[in-house]
């Protein structure tokens, strides 16, 4: 009996709920005499906001009135900044919001009874089983390549019938390797046109891969296709929960009625939009973060560790059965990181120092993930 069937009164979830992983954020790190902690765990951007939105942060008061739920500035400044119609944007508390809105829109249960379909590689983004498994529909995954890339090939011979959602992750999290945009094309060309392309792009930003897909040509050129970005990485919003998708009208029609009311505060608008208004100094602050990105993986490999192509604010190591002793090491360091059972550890890139320390405990650690 699990523990929800022992619930009083016998109040149970849907099953499917016992059924699906928990999302475990990054913990943060504890506290070690003598040592600076550092939170190198959850992908944070460890830079605040730009000062103009700070400052616009403090000057908010109207908490006592609703948003506006079409997020009507940030859409229009969203329209400006990337060229494209303020009609095919839609406003989510983060991407994972905008996640949740387009599957509950695309993908569940159809009228037979039985389960759409949602194809996604993995590892990647752990909260995708758990947003198709809250959608009602059934998660299939294909595994990702021994260096941490998409197998599209894969991706593409995994499709049915019921397939109505592929989710694609680039860079991927958290293995870090983008997708090109000669594959990406050529994928979306061979899965059929009724089936919604999601490119997830939390990560842009920090992406410097020349052959690089950009998810909003594939917009422009195809119908099925779904952009998702966020505010919060290289904006360092995370905690005002900011997100959008980008789509043609066909998808957005229906987007806009699963679309949480009032999901983007006004503060959150206001704040991505101030941002947006100074993109040159997002700029600058996301390139000292890739310059640290460098110089880590450039570590690393010097001391011999095999990593993938890391093109997020990230790396990745695949330490299989010893992650969790790892990640035990580096707490006691000060250093939160984070493990995912026995297949790997991603590290944020944080702070100078706490990028020092982490290489610091590469180089005594005996047992480094070599590419076999």
């Amino acid at each position: 009996m699990t523990s929800s069937e022992t619930m009083a009164g016998g109040l149970r979830p849907r099953p499917v709920v016992d059924r699906l992983p928990r999302y475990a954020a990054g913990k943060p790190p504890v506290a070690v005499d003598g040592l600076a902690s550092y939170k190198l765990s959850s992908n944070e951007n460890p830079l605040p906001p730009i000062p103009a939105v700070v400052e616009a942060i403090a000057a908010q008061t109207d908490f006592n009135r609703y948003p506006d739920p079409l997020s009507t500035k940030l859409r229009t400044a969203l329209a400006g900044f990337l060229d494209v119609p303020a009609e095919d944007i839609v406003t989510g508390a983060g991407s994972l919001g905008a996640l949740t809105q387009l599957l509950t829109t695309f993908a569940g249960q159809n009228d037979d009874g039985k389960p759409d379909e949602v194809i996604y590689a993995w590892r990647s983004f752990e909260a995708y089983p758990i947003c198709v498994g809250l959608a009602g529909a059934e998660s299939v995954r294909t595994p990702v390549t021994a260096d941490g890339r998409h197998d599209l090939e894969a991706m593409a011979a995994a499709v049915t019938a019921r397939t109505r959602v592929i989710l694609l992750c680039t860079p991927n999290n958290p293995t870090g390797p983008i997708l090109t945009a000669e594959e990406t094309e050529r994928f979306i060309k061979a899965v059929p046109s009724d089936v919604v392309v999601v490119i997830d792009e939390a990560y842009q930003e920090f992406v410097r891969a020349e052959d690089a897909v950009d998810g909003i040509r594939m917009y422009r050129k195809y119908p099925n296709v779904v952009v998702l970005r966020t505010f919060s990485k290289a904006h360092g919003l995370a905690g005002l929960r900011v997100g959008y998708s980008v789509s043609q009208p066909q998808l957005t029609q229906h987007l806009r009625v699963a679309a949480t009311p009032f999901a983007v505060s006004q503060i959150a608008e206001q704040a991505a939009v101030v941002s947006l208004q100074n993109f040159g100094q997002v700029v600058e602050r996301v390139q000292s973060l890739v310059a640290e990105r460098d110089r880590v993986t450039a570590g690393l490999r010097d001391l011999g560790w095999f990593v993938p192509d890391a093109q997020g604010n990230f790396v990745w190591l695949d330490l299989g059965d010893d992650s969790a002793e790892f990640a035990q090491l580096a707490g006691e360091r000060a250093l939160s990181v984070r493990a995912f059972g026995n297949e790997g550890v991603r590290v944020s890139v944080g702070e100078v120092e706490a990028n020092t320390r982490f290489l610091e405990l590469c180089k005594v650690y005996t047992k480094p993930p070599r590419r076999s």
